[in-house]
């Protein structure tokens, strides 16, 4: 597995474990816990959805131009197809399209038993040069 070396607090909060990474994927589990719940067992759809928008970031962050100096989702489009009962979930992200400064990544979430709970779509914006403070 290839390096991941941004630090991400979110990433601990959410107890978000790396599982692999490479040019233009990246998978990623979600362990369950109680405090990611909503109604009854289900995982909230909020911990899903920055489970998605995580894994897709780091596909990007994968295979960059030295250039890049920063970047942000501009987009994400997540589609809930099954509740998650006290499951890990795993998010697979694949880049689907790189340009220049923007990059498409597609996201499946599934569970242990490989139903699919979510899909997502990440569009990333990526900065080049000297990022200017006011």
């Amino acid at each position: 597995m290839e390096s991941y070396t941004r630090v991400e607090p979110f990433f601990a909060l959410l107890g978000l474990e790396i599982e692999e990474v490479k040019k233009d994927f990246c998978r990623i589990r979600l362990p369950f816990r109680p405090q990611l719940r909503t109604a009854a067992e289900v995982v909230h759809g909020g911990a899903i959805a920055s489970l998605i928008d995580s894994a897709g970031v780091v596909a990007v962050w994968s295979n960059v131009d030295p250039n890049v100096t920063r970047g942000a989702t501009i987009d994400l489009t997540v589609n809930y197809m099954a509740a998650a009962e006290r499951v890990d979930l795993t998010a697979a992200a694949q880049v689907i399209r790189r340009g220049r400064s923007v990059v498409f990544v597609d996201v499946d979430v599934t569970s242990p038993t490989g139903e699919r709970i979510a899909k997502g779509l990440v569009t990333y914006k990526l900065g080049y040069g000297q990022h200017k403070t006011e």
